[in-house]
């Protein structure tokens, strides 16, 4: 009889808290819409972890489902890699080329990379969980993952719930900072767009170019780089339509929810609240 309750009883507190997590996840997914795409699955994927006796990541020395996800996608970084395809061939470069200056504005987010990284560190993290952690400061979830993947596994489902709620964030934060830092006649510009027409020749070359240069200044970032930059040339090349489709939608959804579910799997009571 008592084994009809040994689910029950095999529940201890650390599993109530990681479902209460799990639950609030969701619950900012479908109430709020905070990046429900992720945060969904990974709250899932935390309550089904931290199931009494469950099997979704292994039992009697064989790999669940959970388990076998983890090992295939994260572990060998294949996941991320092709969620940057699918990000690759959503990305239109011509406005930049348009307007070469407004690289600037994205080389401003690598401050809050090295600013995260020393504050980081000064809370006590080793170099590497500090790199990891840092990305968080860019807002970018999969570069997020990708580092974590490869530096501080352990801190994967922290550093993602982390990434992909502050990036839910923006929306509200913006706000109050644009308001600080500009006047209300700075807010009423109105900027006229100027049509121009960009060489196709230039925006197929230039994923190699970048490529061919990140590869040699940087050699550990070519995998994510060069996805990055596979998934543009698929969109710009003219002549692969529904390759450059599927990468936006069907690679993409797939890869996202099963990188979530993934993710959220290795919240497991015993790792996440040890932290």
């Amino acid at each position: 009889m008592s084994e009809l309750f040994i689910g029950f009883t095999s529940i201890g507190l650390g599993e109530l808290v990681m479902y209460l997590v799990g639950g609030i996840l969701i619950w900012l997914a479908v109430s709020k819409e905070y990046e429900p795409m992720l945060l969904l699955p990974i709250g899932f994927g935390a309550i089904l972890a931290n199931l009494p006796l469950a099997v979704v990541l292994g039992h009697d020395g064989q790999a669940g489902f959970l388990q076998i996800l983890f090992e295939a996608g994260i572990l060998t970084e294949l996941f991320p890699i092709l969620i940057f395809i699918a990000i690759g061939a959503m990305i239109d470069f011509a406005p930049l080329f348009k307007n070469p200056s407004m690289i600037f504005f994205g080389a401003a987010a690598q401050f809050g990379i090295f600013v995260t990284i020393i504050i980081a560190v000064l809370l006590g993290f080793d170099l590497k969980t500090a790199s990891a952690i840092g990305i968080i400061g860019a807002a970018d979830g999969p570069t997020s993952i990708y580092v974590a993947t490869r530096f501080a596994r352990d801190y994967l489902g922290p550093i993602s719930v982390a990434a992909y709620s502050y990036m839910a964030l923006v929306p509200i934060i913006q706000p109050p900072v644009i308001r600080l830092l500009t006047t209300r006649a700075e807010r009423r510009i109105r900027m006229e767009y100027r049509e121009s027409t960009v060489p196709r020749y230039l925006k197929i070359a230039f994923p190699v170019i970048v490529t061919l240069i990140s590869a040699f200044v940087a050699p550990i970032s070519a995998p994510l780089v060069g996805s990055l930059m596979f998934g543009n040339l698929i969109r710009e090349s003219g002549v692969l339509e529904r390759l450059s489709q599927a990468a936006q939608n069907e690679l993409a959804n797939l890869i996202t929810l099963l990188l979530g579910i993934t993710i959220g799997s290795t919240m497991t009571a015993d790792k996440f609240l040890n932290l």
